[in-house]
């Protein structure tokens, strides 16, 4: 009976072995990536650029110019025994602060001029310039056919300022007869920091800094098991989870834009056109920046000395002057008629 019962427990346990095993293939087989062409889509809106949309509309919309927003951490990608130049980082900071600017309001708040390609621009234009003297005589081009660039009141300036790795670690892991699995997971940081220049001035009118955590997670089950004297199940499975860190880094770019735009609000640089939605917006967000830690020199603001920064006189081009002929009648050639004398004759 003890022997009937030696081998019920054997039984049951490979049982219970291969039940894990296949219940691991299993999930293996629903977490594999799907191999082969797939049709690209849109990046899906997070959360952070859906709150940078739904901000309320500003008085008067906002000429801004974006030169460049790099990679300050000077940071390489990690890896085991080998060297890379890899950044750890996006290099495409101007391009994300771009479009999060575009989708400030959804394009309500700000007009970008992108300075970033400012040599492929110039070049453009000359080339336009000399085609036209060449081919049409033009030494002094019609400002109709080529106007004057715009320009900004307010340069928008910084960069991607701190990637800090680790964290935060952990895990947990556990094991019974021969049947386990561990979970790992990490925390990163990326941020960034975004100020507004004034043209005129060159005063820095605002200063935002926002970070953004990175998870990743790894979740593992292996079985090792002697399911008999000479044979030894052995099976592993596993799935890693990693946040892209282009999102987390244009979710940073998303929030410091939101804070650029309540703190320009708050100082005055620019206004909300629904001015309750405004101060309500702006008490929200001294309630996030400073928690219940208000110290007492924030209740009083101070705006920058640079008056109407956002304010922009444009160019407009010389008028020509023109020059006015008058024609003359020409000279008749009809012989005037002899004078006339009068006087008394003497008798």
């Amino acid at each position: 009976m003890v022997i009937m019962n030696g081998k019920r427990v054997r039984l049951a346990r490979m049982v219970l072995a291969m039940g894990a095993a296949i219940s691991l293939s299993a999930c293996a087989e629903l977490t594999k990536p799907l191999f082969g062409t797939s049709e690209p889509e849109l990046v899906t809106m997070t959360s952070q650029n859906l709150a940078l949309r739904s901000l309320p509309a500003p008085e008067k919309r906002v000429r801004v110019a974006v030169y460049g927003f790099p990679d300050l951490t000077g940071q390489y990608k990690e890896r085991d025994n080998v060297q890379t130049l890899s950044r750890a980082v996006t290099q495409g900071g101007s391009a994300m602060l771009i479009k999060a600017l575009q989708d400030a309001g959804e394009r309500h708040w700000f007009t970008v001029l992108d300075r970033s390609g400012l040599q492929d621009l110039i070049r453009e234009r000359q080339i336009v310039s000399e085609m036209r003297r060449l081919y049409r005589g033009e030494s002094n081009m019609d400002p109709k056919v080529l106007g004057p660039l715009k320009h900004a009141g307010v340069i928008l300036e910084g960069g991607i300022v701190g990637y800090d790795t680790n964290i935060q670690t952990g895990g947990f892991g556990a094991r019974y007869l021969g049947i386990g699995a561990d979970t790992k997971w990490q925390m990163d940081t990326v941020t960034v920091s975004l100020r507004a220049v004034s043209t005129e001035s060159g005063e820095v009118l605002a200063s935002v800094t926002a970070q953004k955590a990175i998870a990743s997670s790894a979740l593992q089950g292996n079985i090792f098991r002697y399911v008999a004297l000479d044979k030894l199940l052995e099976m592993e499975t596993g799935i890693t989870a990693n946040e892209p860190k282009y999102v987390a880094v244009q979710q940073a770019i998303d929030k410091a834009v939101v804070g650029l735009v309540i703190e320009g609000s708050e100082l005055g640089i620019w206004s909300f056109a629904d001015r309750k939605a405004g101060r309500n917006l702006i008490a929200r967000y001294r309630a996030e920046k400073y928690g219940n830690a208000m110290p007492a020199t924030a209740s009083r603001v101070v705006p920058p000395e640079t008056r109407h920064p956002a304010r922009v006189v444009e160019v407009r081009p010389k008028q020509r002057q023109r020059t006015i002929i008058r024609r003359l009648k020409p000279a008749s050639t009809t012989p005037a008629p002899p004078p006339v004398q009068t006087g008394e004759t003497l008798g």
